[in-house]
């Protein structure tokens, strides 16, 4: 009990402190707008990591004969303009249509009785009496009865719509061709910094001519779209009632 009691101590301390490292610099930047996050490479940051996946064997890639303009595993017989190295850019076409509605009703009900007697049994019945507490009737022994019953009912309604392009670089690029990347955008209006991020897995093949690919044909799509500014800090609850909320088993 006493140690549970310590690391609730200890984790509304470390809540304190952390609460008051963002308040402090929430008040150095009274009257400030939000600051633009620099530009860094992404695969230094600490919580990066390279994409590991299974790959089949490469290719051999075979010089081109005497007289022929082709290779052997070559993408393509012209260069363009598409990305295909690291550090090089693509458009991701971000267009997200969503509406889903689910409604579940479920209800199960059930009643048991059971009843167990011995009033006959070769004349045994009587011993079996004398082995029972007082009071006891070997013509009902047990009987025992059960009712439950379940309601329940859940409904969800989501609409999304999202339309936008946004620029990503290639990071890496993986054995069997395919490129990993990473995009991030932020635009500022007066005192709202608004944040979109996008990364994933991508096919040389489906980059289109116009060095563009759908938000559909990535892999691994992780896509973000938020803010910060004075207007989402008011829609969030205060840091004390996220610490209460965290903590209080009630």
């Amino acid at each position: 009990m006493k140690a549970s009691k310590i690391s609730l101590v200890g984790a509304a301390l470390l809540a304190m402190s952390l609460a008051g490292c963002v308040v402090a610099d929430r008040l150095a930047n009274v009257g400030q707008a939000p600051q633009f996050s620099p530009v860094v490479n992404p695969t230094q940051q600490p919580n990066y990591q390279p994409v590991n996946l299974p790959m089949p064997a490469p290719e051999p890639m075979v010089a081109a004969g005497a007289n022929s303009l082709w290779r052997s595993g070559a993408r393509g017989f012209f260069r363009d303009q598409r990305a295909r190295r690291i550090g090089d850019i693509l458009t991701v076409a971000v267009k997200i249509k969503d509406n889903a509605t689910l409604a579940n009703e479920s209800k199960r009900s059930r009643a048991n009785s059971d009843k167990f007697g011995l009033a006959s049994f070769f004349g045994f019945e009587k011993k079996l009496e004398r082995a029972l507490p007082n009071g006891a009737d070997s013509n009902s022994l047990v009987d025992a009865s059960s009712d439950t019953s379940n309601d329940g009912k859940g409904g969800v309604v989501r609409k999304e719509d999202i339309e936008l392009n946004l620029a990503a670089v290639i990071v890496q690029v993986l054995p069997n061709g395919n490129f990993v990347i990473n995009g991030r955008q932020q635009v500022r209006v007066n005192y709202e910094m608004r944040d979109i991020t996008v990364a994933g897995i991508v096919r040389p093949e489906d980059i289109t001519p116009t060095n563009t690919i759908s938000h559909e044909k990535i892999a691994e799509l992780q896509f973000g779209y938020g803010g910060r500014g004075q207007l989402t800090d008011v829609q969030q609850p205060r840091y004390g009632a996220q610490v209460l909320d965290a903590i209080l088993p009630y």
